[in-house]
């Protein structure tokens, strides 16, 4: 009889994906809800030839105690948190997830768009706390998002999905990326691309959906926020390392922007001191993609992907194709 497969998942996952995992493999899940320190992790993986990540860090100390590692299968869009050079070094496959939590993501990044430029955050402490006491005509005066320039830097398949609500909403449309999309989806989605300066100083709603890596490490600062127009508002539901938080909170507090809808944070879970303080900006705890139906695609794609690399099948997510090479 074949020995199963070892396979660590570590935090607890909806149950079908665990049970695909355990048809094949010998499964053995972390009980509690949190990410697993390096040197913890390190010690659970040191037999394990599958890895399902969830948040967790994979790095040169966690691989050097696993010998047997064939696969990492990040559950999630983004895999900063794991050290893809060391694993292709290694000959270890990294996936990720990408696709089933796009539209999950831009429901959410709409959701703070909306939010921080309604002020709906403010009206909702306001009614709560009983400090309406009365109809006035100058209450929350928000900004209006109809007809306004919603700029994208970033203009993958979040970034698209974003550009389909704002046309829904009458918006004009125009982005920023490395990679210039096709004139197929700029008519598609009536989006023009800028320049990045043209970008920052056109954009009523300036909207991040970038992935993080050492190009894009503080890509919007003291002087990107400068450009800005001082009635915009900036929203990030990328990766909180993006943007330079000290500049950005400056820059909020001084009105050189408007405000700002933020799920995700430089040093998550722990906030800029000042951030909180703040009416003008809406904070939500990293949860883009977090709806039960989108949870549950992502944990399925990762035992898939995870399976494939463990059977000696191409994973149809693979971050390191080079590997095969």
């Amino acid at each position: 009889m074949a020995v199963r497969p070892k396979v660590f998942v570590t935090r607890p996952l909806p149950a079908p994906a665990l049970e695909l995992l355990a048809l094949q493999c010998e499964v053995v899940v972390h009980p509690e809800d949190a990410a697993l320190a390096p040197p913890e992790l390190a010690e659970r993986c040191r037999d394990t030839q599958g890895l399902l990540v969830v948040g967790a860090r994979v790095n040169q100390e966690v691989l050097s105690h696993a010998p047997n590692l064939k696969v990492v299968a990040n559950c999630g869009v983004g895999y900063d948190n794991i050290d893809v050079m060391a694993c292709t070094q290694r000959g270890i496959v990294v996936t990720n997830t990408p696709g089933v939590l796009t539209d999950t993501t831009a429901d959410l990044a709409f959701a703070l768009l909306m939010a921080v430029a309604r002020r709906v955050a403010e009206g909702d402490r306001l009614v709560r706390d009983g400090r309406w006491q009365r109809s006035e005509w100058g209450l929350l005066w928000g900004a209006d998002i109809h007809h306004q320039t919603l700029g994208l830097y970033g203009f993958g398949r979040i970034g698209q999905a974003m550009a389909r609500r704002g046309r829904g909403f009458l918006m004009r449309i125009i982005y920023h990326d490395a990679l210039r999309a096709s004139d197929v989806i700029e008519r598609e989605l009536g989006a023009e691309y800028v320049d990045r300066d043209t970008l920052l100083r056109e954009a009523d709603f300036l909207s991040l959906h970038v992935p993080l890596t050492p190009e894009t490490h503080h890509l919007i600062g003291a002087r990107e926020l400068s450009l800005m127009k001082p009635t915009a508002f900036l929203i990030n539901t990328a990766r909180g390392k993006v943007v330079d938080e000290e500049a950005l909170v400056a820059a909020l507090k001084s009105r050189a922007i408007a405000g700002a809808g933020l799920d995700v944070f430089e040093q998550e879970p722990h906030l800029h001191p000042e951030l909180p303080k703040l009416e003008n900006v809406v904070l939500l705890p990293h949860v883009g993609s977090a709806t039960a139906a989108t949870r549950l695609k992502m944990a399925l794609l990762a035992a898939e992907n995870l399976l494939a690399a463990l059977e000696g099948r191409r994973p149809p997510n693979i971050v390191n194709p080079e590997v095969y090479v």
